[in-house]
């Protein structure tokens, strides 16, 4: 019992690796056994597919980063901090991230989203996983906790994935022109400032 549990998390270690190397696609049954020292057969056993096993990959690769993130932000006294350091903190550890060691997993984000129309097991993946990213993000950048508040902690959590997933893309496409943390903030500001100046406007009119 105890080598096949040690099994099914060698697989999702080599499964990791060549997500990183390889990205999701090109990776086939072959490399993750190659990568994990792992019969293939294992992967049908605690997987049921090679498919199911990248899932999986690509789930546990994003928590490691997130719990990295955290860390990273604790170490530096920011997750009590005023919510603007903490925002900008975060959004500058992930705008490194993208051209750092973690660089392959962001690229495999974005081969994702480019898979998700033909493959529908992947696409009912990503889809189940949404609110725990919008709340682990909530959580990370603005500090809302999703039992305390989780409307706020969905909403804004939500907003703030788009924001990643936007931010993400910029860089690979145009890496020159990726605005800083700080440029980040303050482009928020200002839209936050015009869609309330909006708001209170239209208020007015319905007085």
């Amino acid at each position: 019992m105890l080598a096949a549990m040690g099994n099914r998390e060698d697989l999702i270690a080599g499964a990791k690796r060549c997500l990183l190397e390889k990205g999701y696609a090109a990776t086939t049954a072959r490399d993750i056994a190659a990568a994990s020292g792992v019969s293939l057969a294992a992967i049908g056993y605690h997987f049921g597919s090679k498919d199911a096993l990248m899932n999986q990959a690509v789930f546990e690769s994003i928590g490691d980063w997130a719990d990295e993130l955290q860390r990273g932000m604790g170490a530096d006294e920011v997750l009590d901090g005023p919510p603007l350091r903490r925002f900008e903190a975060a959004v500058g550890r992930t705008l490194s991230s993208f051209a750092g060691a973690d660089r392959g997993l962001w690229a495999a984000q974005l081969e994702l989203l480019g898979l998700v129309e033909h493959n529908h097991e992947l696409q009912a993946f990503l889809a189940g996983v949404q609110g725990l990213a919008a709340q682990g993000l909530a959580e990370l950048f603005l500090g809302i906790d999703a039992d305390a508040d989780p409307e706020a902690s969905l909403l804004a959590g939500t907003v703030m994935h788009a924001l990643f997933i936007g931010l993400m893309a910029k860089y690979f496409l145009a890496p020159k022109q990726a605005l800083t943390a700080e440029e980040v903030a303050a482009g928020l500001r200002i839209v936050a400032e015009r869609v309330l100046a909006g708001s209170s406007g239209e208020q007015e009119r319905t007085r």
